[in-house]
């Protein structure tokens, strides 16, 4: 593409991960032309080495009464799992204002049901994509297992069974020798757990490559190692993007840049609250000797995910910018814990991996911006879903196509438009 030309479909999606790449496949599906820009190749951020869940069971919002108090805790350990670094930045002190806002009983009574709802769909549409074959992505139903090993957290995790059930989703405690049986293939060595027997996993790259690949043979246009330099606007209407390779022009405009979002909207006069919530993964080879079930370590906050022939170890939230630097104590923090919870694995079989740290993008109530632009009429925002990018990124597609094609959402999306901090 010549600098000077400009590229003209019906809907312009600025930002390739997986919501991005979802949002294209639902309104390709409904015949509009979709032409999608990312930085760099698509899939490669926060989409790439996450833990691969489609959890309904998390239903409850990061935002939640005692997370702060417990945070202020673990701000004075390097190896915590979960650390907000305080700066003097304007947006950060306004996101860090409203967060604490948001910690309270009834953010999470509002939260819970529609994320829940909104869970159980995006789990239904992933079995649409399996059921299909199009590309193999892993997919596996073999629920979910959060293991405790002190009497809070089995506390905590009687709560939140409780809560489930309420909510209308399945959920089992099990003891020491039930978490023994149902995962056999590895040396339980923590108290007890808690069973989501509905949720599932996949490899998420698989998923994300496979999804590209799909839909460039179906006609979208991926546009890769494209940085947004501006825009053109026209009273109340984008009119084009402006691009290191040209401009591009659309009738509607998609903003999923996860975590790059906010920089790119700045230029748009838009203030959308969100903050980098860094996360580690490390992946290890392991054909064998691994829960068939993913696993999520209580105390830790450390996910576990079999996939294929390799286990996946994920971890931290870490609130410090746009810095995708790794900090090694945290990933040590991540394998260290390891066997507190199931035997079989040392410091050894971690030798030569790599360790992956990626940014999650994170909004101050812990539900996402989705929604109409109140200031530009043909921009649809889609970002800020932190750890639920992945298990949510089927649902908000569609939710992105019907209010591209201007039908009614199939959930009344209130809690989650994007100018609720104004």
């Amino acid at each position: 593409m010549k600098p000077e030309s400009t590229e003209h479909n019906n809907v312009l999606i600025i930002g390739g991960g997986v919501i991005g790449l979802c949002s294209a496949y639902y309104l390709s599906k409904s015949g509009a032309q979709v032409a999608v820009i990312d930085k760099g190749e698509f899939g490669h951020g926060s989409s790439l080495h996450n833990a691969g869940y489609v959890c309904p069971s998390h239903f409850i919002p990061l935002a939640s009464p005692g997370i702060i108090s417990q945070g202020l805790k673990w701000m004075l350990s390097p190896t915590s799992p979960f650390y907000i670094k305080p700066r003097l930045d304007p947006d950060f002190i306004r996101w860090a204002w409203h967060f604490k806002r948001s910690c309270t009983k009834e953010n999470v009574d509002r939260a819970m049901p529609l994320l829940r709802d909104l869970g159980v769909a995006s789990l239904a549409l992933y079995k649409e994509f399996a059921a299909m074959k199009a590309f193999d992505f892993d997919w596996t139903e073999r629920g979910l297992l959060t293991l405790f090993r002190s009497e809070k957290s089995k506390h905590h995790c009687e709560v939140e069974a409780e809560l489930a059930h309420k909510l209308g989703i399945r959920a089992q405690m099990l003891t020491q020798s039930e978490l023994q049986q149902l995962i056999p293939e590895v040396e339980v060595r923590a108290e007890g757990g808690l069973y989501f027997p509905d949720d599932c996993h996949m490899t998420p790259a698989k998923f994300v490559e496979g999804l590209a690949g799909h839909l460039e043979s179906g006609g979208v246009n991926l546009v890769r190692n494209t940085v947004v330099s501006g825009f053109k606007v026209q009273g109340n209407r984008i009119v084009e993007v402006k691009t290191s390779k040209g401009n591009f022009s659309a009738d509607e405009f998609v903003l999923a840049g996860g975590s790059w979002s906010p920089d790119i909207a700045r230029e748009l006069g838009v203030k959308l609250l969100i903050q980098a919530g860094k996360g580690y993964s490390v992946t290890i080879e392991r054909a064998d000797r691994k829960p068939a079930i993913p696993l999520i370590f209580s105390e830790a906050r450390v996910a576990v995910t079999p996939m294929g022939n390799a286990i996946r170890f994920a971890g931290t939230m870490e609130i410090a910018g746009l810095d995708t630097s790794i900090t090694h104590r945290r990933v040590e923090a991540i394998i260290n814990s390891i066997p507190n919870y199931i035997g079989g694995y040392d410091k050894s079989d971690f030798a030569t991996a790599e360790p992956w740290a990626g940014l999650r993008p994170v909004s101050p109530d812990g539900l996402p911006h989705l929604g109409r632009s109140k200031k530009h009429s043909n921009l649809i925002v889609a970002a800020g879903h932190a750890m639920v990018g992945i298990s949510l990124a089927t649902i908000t597609g569609k939710l992105v196509a019907e209010i591209a094609e201007g039908r009614k959402p199939s959930f009344d999306l209130t809690l989650l438009d994007p100018s609720r901090f104004d």
